[in-house]
């Protein structure tokens, strides 16, 4: 039995008269999940979403406006990608039908930097700048942690990410003995999302990096590699080295950079254009301490930028320069940054993007503004990290990685401006549904397949053997 969300209301009255909805097409209060609960989607079978009351296509060839909106439209799902987008459209023979009438349906989040096993540390440190954060928190924790710990923390990372609505996650990886890779990478294909396993290569570990690509990585149809680094001019050897074997595996390089005023002293920037990493192959995590000229080098040489303003205001680290680069044209998501982010929900990393810069420069139009914000959290993010072809927005032979969110609940109804209420009102409650790949992996409010309790009491225990070693 499915239950309703206590915060959800009586959908008669909240959607009476909003925009033309016609009573007769909204759901019934237990919504779509009810009618899908007690049976089970049969492999390769195509799924109509019906009658939504707003499509954010994230795609303007399709839909109204930058962000593609149609209403009360249908999304058909079929052998994993997105087949067709429109109105009234004919359910193929066989398809799962469901009624999202009332509700929106856009694509998944992606989170393009996160460290997902710092959820070890979940609020820890929390007087320290990064500075000092990053030594007696998250430098102390990880050598500690056994590869049996690494799944639990990484698992209840992944799907807390996933049931927020996050689909497609860039993780920075620190540098790890294989079996502890081993176990990382098994946590984030439990899960079920679609993940970007960035690894941290080191002197002498080259040829772990490529086995954990070749051996981990690449037999998974959701995986995918970059090559992680923190660019230095002291270990401009070893970033060579790591630019290199990028280069040799077809990968991007990942790195962060200027993410604290201190930073300036490691030349970071002059490192990796010395190793001639600048250009799209090259994702830039923070660059908050950015000067003019290099905003303009970014924008020259299409480099990629992570923004990570929840992190960034945890650590007091600064305000990135983020309309400064979308003059220049570069390309940016959002990122969670794990474990100093203390949260996986996208909504309030994107009001937090917007905030940020309407409060340093006291404008209510500077960028980004909502719409834009909305698509730095998609297809923005997919852009950033070269996967754009394949995920990002609704459009037609992309991967189905599709969200269904419910605007009749406590904290976004009534209608106003709906697209704005996504970014202003939208919380991780309102995302009834989330699918990857196709493949429904949240719905009713809950994962699939999953027992909550005991991935967090597995956490837990992680979390107790931590305390308990020296």
């Amino acid at each position: 039995m499915t239950l309703m969300n206590p915060m959800r209301l009586n959908r008669r009255s909240v959607l009476a008269g909003a925009g033309g909805l016609s009573l007769a097409a909204v759901s019934k209060t237990a919504g779509p999940a009810a009618a899908v609960a007690d049976r089970p989607e049969r492999p390769g079978q195509a799924t109509l979403l019906r009658g939504a009351s707003l499509v954010l296509t994230m795609d303007p060839h399709i839909g109204d406006g930058e962000l593609g909106l149609l209403k009360d439209a249908d999304v058909l799902l079929r052998d994993g990608r997105i087949a067709e987008v429109g109105r009234q459209l004919e359910a193929p023979r066989g398809a799962r039908v469901r009624d999202v009438a009332g509700r929106f349906v856009l694509p998944g989040f992606v989170d393009i930097h996160n460290h997902l096993w710092q959820s070890s540390i979940r609020g820890g440190c929390s007087d320290q700048d990064l500075v000092g954060w990053l030594k007696t928190c998250n430098l102390s924790t990880l050598p500690k942690i056994d590869p049996a710990g690494m799944y639990a923390f990484v698992h209840l990372s992944a799907l807390d990410a996933l049931q927020a609505g996050v689909t497609t996650l860039v993780d920075w990886v620190h540098a790890i003995p294989y079996a502890t890779s081993e176990r990382y990478v098994q946590a984030l294909d439990d899960a079920g999302l679609r993940f970007v396993y960035a690894m941290a290569s080191f002197k002498g570990a080259e040829e772990q990096v490529r086995t954990v690509k070749e051996r981990l990585l690449d037999p998974l149809p959701l995986a995918s590699a970059q090559i992680a680094v923190h660019a230095r001019k002291g270990s401009i050897a070893t970033v060579r080295a790591s630019w290199k074997q990028a280069q040799d595996l077809g990968l991007m390089l990942n790195s962060h950079v200027l993410e604290h005023r201190t930073d300036r002293a490691e030349e970071q920037i002059a490192t990796l254009r010395e190793i001639g990493a600048f250009g799209p192959s090259l994702l830039m995590n923070h660059a908050v301490h950015l000067s003019r000229e290099e905003i303009a080098l970014l924008g020259d040489h299409d480099v990629r930028v992570a923004h990570c303003p929840l992190s960034n205001m945890r650590l007091a680290s600064g305000v990135m320069p983020l309309p400064k680069l979308h003059k220049a044209g570069v390309k940016m998501g959002l990122g969670h940054d794990g474990g100093t982010n203390d949260t996986s929900d996208m909504f309030a990393l994107m009001k937090a993007a917007v905030g940020l810069q309407r409060a340093v420069h006291e404008d209510p139009q500077i960028q980004p503004a909502l719409p834009a914000v909305l698509r730095m959290g998609t297809l923005g993010g997919a852009e950033a990290i070269g996967m754009a072809d394949q995920v990002g927005s609704l459009t037609p032979g992309k991967r189905a990685d599709v969200l269904v969110l419910d605007p009749g609940t406590l904290n976004f109804a009534p209608r106003f401006d709906w697209t704005s209420q996504i970014v202003l009102n939208g919380q991780p409650l309102n995302i009834t549904d989330v699918y990857v790949d196709g493949r429904l992996r949240k719905t009713g409010g809950e994962l699939v397949g999953v027992d909550t309790e005991k991935v967090v009491l597995a956490a837990e225990e992680a979390a107790a053997r931590l305390t308990s070693t020296p």
